[in-house]
């Protein structure tokens, strides 16, 4: 199985951290990188090749992580000369890469079972998958229902769920033939693009634990919590805690 890694963002959320150091290599609790436990976890799930695509500060990550020997992995990278966004890095990849394969960012935290995500990504027949999680937002104000100038409902302080993307997916190479190589293009607009076709992307709910390390309160967080975190985000292979 193989996986393509985003890690050329420039984490512009995360400042001051990241303007010397790339967001995929943000240290969580006392040693780890957060993209070394992603290849651990990839590892762990029976993957055995990634794409790493960089820009940002890209050869400290290169010099991290080389060619993927230390978790049993083979790693190569594509690097953009610009910024891509998020799907436009995968054009340039689109005759090499497997007819399916996994697509992840590279601050993401979780304990979903990436292996198989892949395989009912497969099962589906979708030319994409989205992780999927819940969340609730609770509304700080009394919300109203307006018709006509007329107030017709009324809800204090409602909680509002919703499915949030997690920043994981199941991707079939068909689903990148249609763009041509260099073209800036994000997720957004790969869903929007989608549906517009009626290539309805399919969904794999997950409620386990997920944090995307977007901000400095979520990184903050992360180190926080990382002592109860490191037995379900680290693993050895005989699947015992590190």
């Amino acid at each position: 199985m193989h996986a393509v890694i985003l890690a050329g963002g420039k984490g512009v959320r995360l400042r001051p951290y990241t303007t010397t150091l790339p967001k995929p290599l943000m240290p969580i609790g006392d040693k780890h990188a957060i993209l070394e436990i992603v290849l651990d976890q990839l590892a762990g799930c029976g993957f055995t090749s990634v794409t790493l695509a960089i820009n940002h500060l890209g050869p400290l990550i290169r010099a991290f992580v080389g060619d993927g020997a230390r978790w049993g992995l083979r790693v190569d990278y594509i690097e953009e000369d610009r910024p891509l966004s998020t799907v436009g890095p995968l054009f340039a990849l689109k005759d090499t890469l497997p007819e399916q394969f996994l697509v992840m960012n590279g601050d993401v935290l979780t304990d979903l079972d990436y292996a198989d995500l892949l395989n009912q990504h497969t099962l589906t027949g979708a030319g994409l998958t989205v992780a999927i999680a819940e969340r609730t937002h609770k509304v700080e104000f009394g919300v109203l229902d307006v018709e006509a100038s007329r107030i017709t409902g009324f809800r204090e302080k409602p909680s509002l769920r919703y499915q949030v993307s997690m920043g994981v997916y199941g991707m079939s190479r068909r689903t990148l033939a249609p763009y041509p190589a260099g073209r800036s293009f994000g997720f957004d607009e790969l869903v929007l693009d989608l549906l517009a076709r009626r290539e309805h992307p399919a969904t794999y709910p997950f409620t386990g634990f997920w944090l995307d390390i977007g901000r400095p309160e979520d990184y903050d967080e992360a180190n926080r919590s990382f002592d109860e975190l490191r037995p379900i985000l680290l693993r050895d292979r005989a699947g015992e805690p590190v």
